[in-house]
């Protein structure tokens, strides 16, 4: 059986957010999670590249995984209703 994000919030890297199964959204409300800016230039998946309890655990995970903070806009995942 595949790991769910409710009960480890790294299964929700690379996932859409609105792909998430009502668990975890609900699991992961209040969460921060990062996501790549779209601009003309890149126009990036909207996918989950990092998740966290606050924008500096977010931010340090993109480091960690050789990403650049700057090109992410963070957010907290709202209660699914």
């Amino acid at each position: 059986m595949p790991a769910s994000a409710a009960k480890d919030p790294r299964v929700a890297i690379g996932r859409n957010p609105d792909r998430l199964t009502l668990e975890e959204r609900t699991a992961l409300a209040g969460k921060c999670v990062g996501m790549e800016i779209y601009t003309p230039e890149a126009t990036p998946l909207r996918r989950i590249e990092a998740i966290g309890d606050s924008i500096e655990a977010c931010v340090r995970m993109l480091k960690e995984r050789g990403l650049d903070p700057g090109r992410f806009e963070f957010t907290r995942l709202a209660w699914p209703y």
